[in-house]
């Protein structure tokens, strides 16, 4: 397996994406599944053959991530479909996957077999996959933000993220939309939570990492800094969600600069001056 084989695996998976989210808005539940989970698995057939053929995890360069991103974010995407029934939701993680399998397509990274000693640890792969599946999360939390931040207003943007299906005839009034508005952010708490947890999880396979690789758990790497305030960034919004749940739309935005944060901590680091020449994270560099 070479990089030269992405394309065809990339266009197979988009196609069965595209369909199940197709699918999706038309309720039909089984070709959702199939088609998705179809999809997946061709996407990771890929991933698991340049794991051959590197012989090592395909977890270095930031093409090499954006790889398991784009695995993940439809995985998300069917997860949240399967527990809340969103049918925009895939759509969205569709569209997102192919934004980062076309940068991948356009900017192809280096995907030599090197593989520095400080790589050589059985912490990499799993520090890499969990936080790759905690920014996918996230990032479907991001999306979530954001639709309820858009045009469509905020009662009709409550309703529909509610999973209601009421008839369009239905309007909520101003006082219903109001009290619909701490039941239906649970699912948004429920998905920060659950990311946030596996960043924290991913956060300590890193310090455990460091402190074999370099003989410390945590030294303020610019990449460790970022880190930190990313993870700050989420455990504010949950803290103030349970001091004020009523108050939605600023949490909302405070998603929206969580999610920010977050690119700046993957691949935003890379272009600090105070990073260039320092940091012991930017192995592509």
């Amino acid at each position: 397996m070479t990089w030269s084989h992405f394309i065809f695996f990339a266009i197979v998976a988009i196609v069965l994406w595209a369909t199940g989210a197709v699918a999706a808005w038309k309720e039909k539940k089984n070709v959702v599944y199939v088609t998705t989970i179809a999809g997946l698995a061709v996407f990771f057939a890929f991933i698991v053959g340049m794991w051959i053929s590197l012989e090592r995890p395909p977890l270095r360069t930031m093409g090499e991530t954006r790889l398991w991103y784009s695995f993940f974010l439809p995985l998300a995407g069917i997860i949240i479909y399967s527990r809340w029934h969103y049918r925009w939701i895939l759509s969205f993680s569709t569209l997102m996957a192919v934004v980062f399998i076309a940068i991948n397509l356009f900017k192809p990274e280096i995907h030599s077999k090197t593989l520095m000693p400080a790589l050589q640890s059985p912490w990499f792969a799993p520090h890499v996959i969990v936080y790759m599946f905690a920014y996918a999360l996230l990032g479907a939390s991001f999306v979530m933000a954001v639709y309820l931040l858009g045009a469509r207003g905020k009662e009709q943007g409550a309703r529909d993220y509610s999973g209601d299906q009421k008839p369009k005839s239905e309007i909520l009034d101003k006082s219903q939309a109001s009290n619909l508005k701490p039941q239906i952010s649970n699912p948004l708490d429920n998905l920060v939570y659950v990311g946030l947890a596996f960043m924290t999880i991913g956060m300590l396979f890193g310090a455990l990492w460091a402190k074999e690789a370099w003989g410390h758990y945590w030294a303020w790497d610019p990449k460790e800094t970022w880190a930190a305030i990313t993870w700050f960034a989420y455990l504010v919004y949950i803290h103030y969600r349970l001091a004020y749940p009523q108050r939605l739309c600023p949490a909302l935005w405070m998603l929206i600069v969580a999610f920010i944060l977050l690119q700046m901590c993957w691949w935003g680091i890379n272009y600090l001056p105070s990073t260039q020449g320092t940091s012991v994270h930017t192995y592509n560099m």
